[in-house]
């Protein structure tokens, strides 16, 4: 079951109202007063890794991330100012199942028992062979049609695994209808950290093309799922290319617009903490080389596996020492390549960083905007990633 957790989607309005979040921000005063959350943040992490400087087995394995919980708050802000007709999803535990979407167009038969047995209500497809396996483990469920849509430039493209091609969504329908199915709308999903909004206006107006196709066949579609793609650093930008295409496309009727913009929204909450384990100092190196190699306790088979699954580079910045310490060390710039405490040679996390000192053995290092990656397990190690609310 926790394998079918990452395509579970719930409203995120579920989670804006929680406990956690009512408590802590359902008053406009800060409890932190004047002191800006960055603030708070980085006060946090400095005494917390000087209480892990103290312990010399822990230090040397935890990798804490701290997670400021206002950051979704302000997401949260951001996307109904400028996408106030589209409802957020959000992959969450501890919801009514009716509420989901099952978003995975290819699942094996017993996932298929699973949401059925669990009283999940939707799901995606993009197959003839998956609408013959629904009518056989699943005939109820209320299916949407998830079409191929891609932006070139996503660091994750999608399409060439997922998304019926635009030339097969009549059929997909017709072949529906012949198994008594019941299609509810339309999905798709330009690709993750997308950049280009042309593509979601594409996809918006292929998507009433399929509406358009399922209306003589007697589906009475209502639902639009734009999925994800959107990014914290180009949000504006993207959104203002998609509310216009939804008015343009399906102004003219009403439907229920649902998006899961997971790293929208999670991105800017974690601040990942490392620390530095090992140094390989290259003695005589050239100008034009990095200083030396620092390792760290973390890299791509834990929190930082998009270096590796999006080829993300990272630039860490150095957790400053408090005042009085005796510690000597060059103030002059070096240049460093950063590496994860594994011996296979991809676990590279940056290439070259120019800092702005010397990095030394034992040195913590803070990785900001790390999103929902920071709640993994590092594999390598064991260790469960701790996490220091806010």
């Amino acid at each position: 079951m926790v394998a079918f957790q990452p395509y579970f989607y719930f409203p995120l309005s579920d989670l804006s109202t929680s406990h956690h979040c009512k408590s802590r921000y359902g008053i406009s005063k800060s409890p932190f007063g004047p002191i800006s959350a960055d603030e708070v943040v980085d006060n946090l992490i400095r005494k917390h890794t000087g209480e892990l400087s103290n312990d010399r087995y822990r230090s040397q394995s935890d990798h804490p991330s701290v997670a400021d919980s206002s950051r979704i708050v302000e997401q949260d802000l951001r996307w109904k100012s400028s996408l106030p007709d589209i409802e957020p999803f959000y992959a969450w535990a501890l919801v009514d199942p009716s509420r989901i979407i099952f978003a995975h167009p290819c699942k094996s038969i017993s996932a298929l028992h699973f949401a059925a047995k669990q009283g999940i209500c939707w799901t995606t497809f993009d197959n003839i062979d998956e609408l013959e396996k629904v009518k056989q483990h699943s005939p109820q469920i209320g299916l949407l049609l998830r079409i191929f849509a891609e932006d070139d430039g996503a660091k994750v493209c999608l399409g060439d695994k997922v998304g019926a091609p635009w030339n097969t969504t009549i059929a997909l329908l017709e072949r529906a209808r012949q198994l008594d199915l019941k299609i509810v709308g339309v999905s798709f999903h330009i690709g993750s950290g997308a950049s280009d909004p042309e593509s979601f206006t594409t996809a918006i107006h292929q998507a009433r093309r399929v509406f358009d196709q399922g209306e003589p066949l007697g589906f009475d579609m209502a639902v639009l799922d734009v999925r994800g793609g959107f990014q914290h650093t180009n949000f504006a930008f993207m959104a203002s290319s998609l509310r216009p295409a939804l008015a343009r496309e399906f102004g003219d009727r009403p439907i229920r617009v649902i998006a899961e913009p997971g790293r929208f929204y999670a991105t800017p909450c974690y601040t990942l903490v490392c620390k530095v384990i090992a140094r390989r100092t290259h003695i005589g190196a050239a100008p034009s080389n990095p200083a030396g190699m620092l390792y760290q306790n973390d890299g791509l088979y834990g929190c930082v596996s998009c270096g590796w699954s999006e080829g993300e580079e990272y630039t860490p910045v150095l957790v400053k020492q408090n005042e009085g310490r005796d510690d000597h060390r060059e103030s002059r710039e070096h240049r460093y390549s950063f590496w994860g405490p594994t011996c296979d040679r991809i676990d590279r996390i940056a290439k070259e960083v120019v800092m702005d000192g010397e990095v030394k053995v034992g040195d913590w290092l803070v990785y900001k905007d790390m999103g929902e990656l920071c709640r993994t397990n590092d594999v390598f190690s064991l260790h469960d990633v701790g996490i220091i609310p806010v």
